[in-house]
């Protein structure tokens, strides 16, 4: 059995071999004289050879240490001492460099079983202290034993495992605990072929590769196998150290304070971090690891992620506080480099943006010494005339908590899907709408009519323009032509009173006659069951509920058309305690309601609401300009720091965080944080209803915040709204905010007991009702 492993290139013979003696401090006396009878019995070297040299070096170290007349000088004793350490060494390297480790190792065995001939030999060194090489080696080692002998050190092995997960992937206990289980020696001995730079690889990478890795395990409760049809892309991944070595080379340590500092000078002095960020050169080492990189891919597009140590953990998803760039590729190779290097520096540079750092300040991680890690992906897709996206592209969740029809069970799961690239599934874009897909019922949609079908569908698609070398967004009818291969699966016919289905792959399409439907994927292939089984199974595995990111392949050869999915990260589930909350009181007086609603309903009780912040929706849809619209978004930020304290919601039209200023109140983090809902209302005179945020960044941010989402559309039948309430109140924003007061036509801030006799607001969500009021009430 082997107590070490066998030789490592960058680790000097003697060093190792010297390693693994200084476990025995008693022992290895008695270890060295078996040694020096090895080399002289196999005649490596003559005992009275050996016992020359070894007092030849023992003066030559005497003169070294000063000594001219050493046999005067130093007493006997302490040339023993001399003679002694002389001789160890001399063993140690004559050992090491002309007799077999395996020898070695029978050495210790027999030395060891002296002592203790029926004790259980434990490993011979500290994996915590031993260097990476010396752990795979002595891992290789142990995984090539004799089955009957693995049993004997599975533990040590296990050991070992956990030592270089923390080192390399993730230190974070709750993910140690779950990848020890499912990582393997080959998953981290790729992982270390693929990493550019020393330290860990990232939360966003670990919970990527333990997914696949849960997903690849045989388990009986599967209702089909999916091993095979899930996949991750090709990977590679620059060490968070790498983050350290940037900084330090181009004297960059003096913004790790930023994190202290105060949130005006954080916004203030960003601008010019990046660009202190991006004129940064990296270590010659790294550039010939990223040259290597873009060797192996060729010109296939890539994706640089942001992969931090604290990303994607539990309770902290850092969803989209950190920045990702695509790298379409198609130019020469300097030039790749060049963009490759950018995209490294800004998401390095997004560590210390406004929004990450109020982020963990509010999490309470500020003191936490973050380090950015790289997560480098060939971007999954196909060619499509000169652009390149995938099928299909979105994020799965293991929980629904909006339901639309009691009929939706929460516990199967919901798919937020677009065509082409991701982004457009995990950001809040304006003027679309992703397929939102409940994995219970896929048939059943939010809307009914054919207009709205139309109306709220996918209307562009993100992808790579690869002879234009860059990331685009382009209507929908720009790129889809009768030619597409998926165009069946993907799309239906708008026939003006009917949605149908596209019968023939060369279809002739009218311009804006294609609706993206996913209409065919969702009842002629197995996509759903799959989605399902997937998640499923990692709740089974992983013990958490998942929350993941993906792109589909749809191959077509077969009678049936088939799927299969890349699976691009994993991550424990944002959301709530779904504890139980009280029915929706039936004995509210008229005037004591408040607001109602009956659509996408979360589960919540809030209570003791003192303030109202409420954006008015038509007089928002009159804002003269920009400008204004823009410094509205602030003025919100600005009470959601003066309120501080105070129990508060926030309403308001459209879609809070949408880019389309039109269409909504441009808030971000910063701006909503410490508000309790917040209500989007749907106007009039916008003529939409807010699109359900879940699964985008900005749901992420609500969730981490504890900020309920409602949907609110007044003009509903069945919805009330207190118009009296809003338009009568006074508004108290000039004095919370002197400075602000020329905004108080269009944001009105309402002291609710001031108004209803001390009474406070209270609002009860009732998911499994689907219904939410709004009401005064006594209690605070």
């Amino acid at each position: 059995m082997s107590l070490m492993s066998g030789k490592s290139s960058r680790l000097p013979e003697v060093l190792w071999l010297h390693l693994e003696l200084s476990q025995y401090p008693i022992l290895a006396d008695e270890i060295r004289e078996r040694m020096r009878k090895e080399l002289f019995s196999r005649g490596v070297i003559h005992p009275e050879d050996f016992q020359r040299e070894v007092e030849e070096k023992a003066v030559l170290s005497q003169r070294r240490e000063g000594l001219d007349d050493p046999f005067s000088q130093e007493p006997g004793e302490i040339w023993q001492r001399r003679l002694n350490r002389i001789r160890d060494n001399l063993t140690d390297f004559y050992f090491a460099h002309n007799l077999p480790h395996d020898l070695f190792e029978e050495i210790v065995w027999a030395a060891l079983a002296k002592g203790a001939p029926h004790r259980e030999v434990l490993l011979q060194f500290n994996p915590e202290l031993a260097p990476q090489d010396v752990l795979f080696a002595q891992a290789e080692k142990y995984k090539a034993l004799p089955e009957e002998e693995k049993g004997k050190v599975q533990h040590h092995l296990q050991e070992i495992m956990v030592v270089l997960i923390k080192g390399m992937v993730s230190d974070h206990l709750p993910f140690v605990s779950r990848a020890k289980n499912f990582l393997t020696l080959s998953n981290l001995q790729e992982i270390k072929r693929r990493r550019i730079g020393r330290g860990k690889i990232g939360g966003k990478a670990a919970g990527m590769l333990l997914a696949w890795q849960a997903l690849q395990r045989e388990d009986p409760e599967d209702p089909l196998d999916i091993r095979g049809r899930v996949l991750i892309p090709s990977s590679y991944f620059i060490g968070s150290d790498v983050y350290y070595e940037f900084k330090a080379l181009n004297r960059l340590v003096h913004f790790m304070d930023q994190k202290y500092k105060t949130w005006e000078e954080i916004e203030a002095e960003y601008p010019q971090i990046v660009e202190a960020y991006l004129g940064g050169r990296f270590p010659d080492g790294v550039l010939r690891g990223l040259r290597v990189l873009l060797t192996e891919v060729g010109n296939h597009p890539l994706i640089v992620r942001s992969s931090s140590l604290l990303e994607d953990s539990f309770g902290t998803s850092f969803a989209g506080k950190y920045d990702s760039f695509f790298c379409p590729n198609q130019s020469t190779p300097e030039d790749n480099l060049q963009a490759l290097t950018d995209a490294i520096c800004r998401i390095y540079a997004s560590v210390l943006s406004p929004g990450a750092l109020l982020y963990r300040r509010h999490q309470g991680l500020t003191d936490y010494d973050e380090r950015m890690g790289i997560l480098i992906q060939e971007v999954q897709g196909v060619p499509y005339r000169s652009y390149f996206f995938p099928t299909l592209a979105g994020v799965a969740f293991g929980r629904n908590p909006f339901r639309w029809t009691q009929r939706i069970r929460r516990e199967d799961g919901l798919v937020r899907m677009v065509w082409g690239l991701g982004t457009r599934a995990v950001d809040r874009v304006p003027n679309d709408y992703p397929r939102m897909v409940a994995l219970s019922h896929p048939g059943l949609r939010p809307e009914k009519q054919a207009r709205d079908i139309h109306k709220y569908s996918q209307r562009f698609i993100d992808l790579l323009d690869l002879e234009g070398n860059s990331f685009k967004s382009l209507p929908i009818a720009e790129v889809i032509a009768g030619d597409y291969p998926f165009i069946q699966e993907l799309f239906s016919l708008d026939k003006g009173d009917s949605i149908q289905p596209i019968y023939t792959r060369a279809a002739a399409l009218q311009p804006g006659q294609a609706v993206l439907t996913f209409d065919h994927l969702l009842s002629k292939t197995d996509f759903v069951p799959l989605m399902r089984a997937i998640l499923k199974k990692l709740e089974r595995q992983l013990d958490y509920v998942p929350d993941v990111e993906f792109t589909v392949d749809i191959i077509t050869d077969s009678r049936r058309p088939q799927v299969g999915v890349h699976l691009l990260q994993c991550r424990p589930l944002s959301s709530r305690d779904w504890a139980q909350v009280p029915p929706v009181p039936k004995d509210i007086p008229a005037e004591d309601q408040i607001f109602s609603t009956h659509r996408l309903v979360p589960q919540g009780h809030v209570s003791g609401i003192r303030y109202v912040v409420y954006v008015d929706p038509k007089r928002y849809g009159q804002v003269p300009d920009y400008a204004t619209k823009s410094e509205l978004a602030r003025v919100v930020g600005r009470l959601n720091k003066r309120l501080e304290g105070h129990r508060f919601i926030l309403m308001g039209p459209g879609r809070w965080g949408s880019t389309n200023l039109d269409l909504g109140v441009k808030v971000t983090y910063a701006d909503i944080y410490n508000a309790s809902v917040l209500v989007e209302i749907a106007a009039d005179s916008m003529g939409e209803a807010p699109e359900p945020s879940y699964g985008t960044h900005f749901f992420q941010d609500l969730v981490e915040a504890r900020v309920y989402p409602l949907a609110l559309q007044p003009a509903a039948g069945d919805t009330v709204f207190n118009w009296s309430f809003f338009e009568q109140s006074p508004n108290e924003l000039e004095t919370l905010l002197p400075a602000d007061a020329r905004y108080a036509g269009y944001v009105k801030v309402i002291d609710v007991p001031a108004v209803a006799g001390g009474r406070f607001l209270e609002i009860v969500m009732n998911g499994e009702q689907e219904e939410a009021l709004a009401f005064l009430t006594g209690r605070k």
